[in-house]
């Protein structure tokens, strides 16, 4: 279909193009999810959505905002940069994201506590492992 002179295109493309330019325009909160119209979505909507989609998936119920926590943990996980993960949870500070989003998974403080346990009982094979008197501890 051709353009009319006004600029305003006619179609489903034309219409999805001018709901981008809506929702991005919204009402200048820099929102990321927004109804149709470009507008706040109320959160039991959000959430009822959301619900639907788990059902239909067949996944495990969880929150809406339980998803940033996922997200916040995955990307530690895989060795992102704290300021990195900062900045995808919009936070103001390292500290908050590190503090609140972030957690040690049980896996990873087995692995911690296992290494110890090691360096105890002078099973460690690194250039520093230094078993002290027959790999007895004793007092400094």
């Amino acid at each position: 279909m051709a353009k009319t002179g006004s600029g305003g295109g006619h179609g489903p493309p034309a219409r999805a193009a001018r709901r981008r330019r809506a929702a991005l325009k919204g009402t200048g909160q820099g929102l990321v999810f927004t109804t149709k119209n470009g507008t706040p979505i109320e959160p039991r909507n959000l959430n009822r959505s959301f619900e639907a989609l788990c059902a239909r998936a067949a996944v495990r119920k969880v929150r809406f905002h339980d998803l940033r926590h996922t997200c916040a943990s995955l990307l530690h996980e895989q060795g992102a940069d704290p300021r990195m993960i900062m900045e995808v949870l919009g936070h103001s500070s390292i500290r908050v994201t590190m503090d609140i989003y972030t957690f040690v998974r049980l896996d990873s403080q087995r692995s911690a506590f296992d290494r110890v346990g090691d360096v105890l009982r002078g099973d460690g094979n690194g250039p520093n492992d230094d078993d002290g008197a027959n790999g007895a501890l004793s007092a400094v």
